[in-house]
């Protein structure tokens, strides 16, 4: 009976020990942290991933919902600036209760607590950064002082501050001296800044570009003794320029600021400039006929600009080598390429039949001479045709 007691006294013991131990570990399994406190602490940052999930899942596309039921685009682009630090607002309240929970202590609780504030600025300059975009879809109410290129120029030059400002706010978190970096980045940028002086000539010609709206994309432009084409897209450095044959040429902005630019796109009329020579038999009246019937044509075409809009002019211009001439100088109230090769083509079939109905001709170039009676003709020697011809020449004069 007393060994029996005695051994189960001893069972009773151990069973104690090792209860003991158990309680030891749970308390102290890792880290001297607590596992309830660990299991509560992942507990808390699962329901903080599952609440991420649900906020991307219903809520986002509900707002998303009722932004598309409006016309403006300017609520779906709030949403979509909101949509991501939304989602990671969740996980960052998860691990900050988790790490309370936790209870590290020392070392342990600064470095946690850093890394939610690294999370916090992280969402906070995310949402700065695509807020920009809704940005943009506000500013277009000031297309008239702000161009589209300036507009997207601006919303570059935001985000790239944000992130630039973001950065190092996250170093001064992790109390990683930023003026230090600044300073060397400063040095580095002087260096950088010696070598790269083409870059900011031509970054600072941009600006002029856009601030002195020479073009936009979609415009027809020509660059003197450079190119000339469809402009695509208005860059940092340069410009993309499509020409006409289709291959794009990238000029660089300082070539656009220096050189001069012709805006074809931004005409109001196009020109039609000839010069018509006829014959110089054409009497004066034939003269006449010409140039009022041509005129006539002109000033009453209801695809042609007037006076006192435009200048208007038909006139015997001068007298040239080989022909009277006269200059045609009038304007298209068009300015689509086709449409006026249209115009311009009736307007000579016009002229050739004003000209051939006034009893004249055209003139091409040619030379007339002239024998005076009495002057001593040479003969080329052997040749028979030719003393034929130059004798009955000599007769006539």
């Amino acid at each position: 009976m007393t060994t029996a007691a005695t051994s189960e006294g001893g069972l009773i013991a151990q069973a104690g020990d090792l209860w003991a131990i158990a309680v030891d570990v749970w308390n102290t399994s890792f880290l001297g942290i607590n596992v309830g406190q660990g299991l509560l602490a992942l507990v808390v940052v699962l329901i903080g991933f599952v609440a991420r999930g649900l906020i991307a899942r219903w809520l986002i596309s509900a707002l998303k919902r009722l932004a598309q039921r409006t016309e403006t685009a300017f609520d779906d682009a709030v949403v979509d600036a909101v949509s991501g630090p939304m989602k990671l607002v969740p996980v960052i309240i998860a691990l900050f209760f988790a790490l309370n929970i936790l209870q590290i202590g020392g070392e342990g609780t600064l470095r946690g607590h850093q890394f939610v504030q690294s999370l916090v600025v992280l969402a906070l300059f995310w949402a700065l950064h695509n807020a920009v975009g809704p940005l943009a879809h506000a500013l277009r109410g000031l297309r008239n002082a702000l161009t589209p290129v300036m507009i997207d120029w601006l919303t570059k030059a935001l985000r790239i501050v944000f992130i630039i400002v973001g950065a190092a706010a996250v170093l001064q978190v992790w109390d990683i001296p930023v003026a230090g970096i600044v300073a060397g980045l400063g040095l580095f940028g002087v260096a950088i800044g010696l070598g790269a002086q083409d870059l900011f000539k031509n970054l600072i010609a941009g600006i002029l570009i856009l601030t002195e709206k020479r073009f936009l994309p979609g415009e027809w432009v020509k660059v003197d003794g450079v190119v000339e084409g469809t402009v695509e897209e208005i860059n940092f450095r340069s410009t993309v320029i499509r020409r006409f044959d289709k291959g794009p040429v990238y000029v660089p902005n300082s070539k656009l600021s220096d050189n001069a630019v012709t805006n074809f796109s931004r005409m109001t009329h196009r020109r039609t400039y000839w010069i018509i020579g006829v014959r110089y038999d054409s009497t004066a009246e034939q003269l006449r006929e010409i140039r009022d019937k041509v005129l006539g044509y002109v000033e009453s075409h209801p695809e042609y600009a007037q006076a006192p809009e435009v200048s208007t002019f038909m006139r015997v211009d001068s007298f040239g080598p080989s022909s009277i001439d006269f200059m045609l100088y009038c304007f298209t109230k068009t300015t689509n390429w086709g449409e006026w090769l249209r115009l311009k083509e009736d307007l000579a079939f016009f002229i050739k039949e004003t000209v051939e109905n006034a009893g004249t001709e055209f003139a091409f170039p040619s030379t007339s001479v002239y024998i005076e009676s009495g002057a001593e003709v040479f003969t080329p020697p052997g040749n028979d045709a030719a003393k034929a011809v130059i004798g009955s020449q000599a007769v006539e004069g």
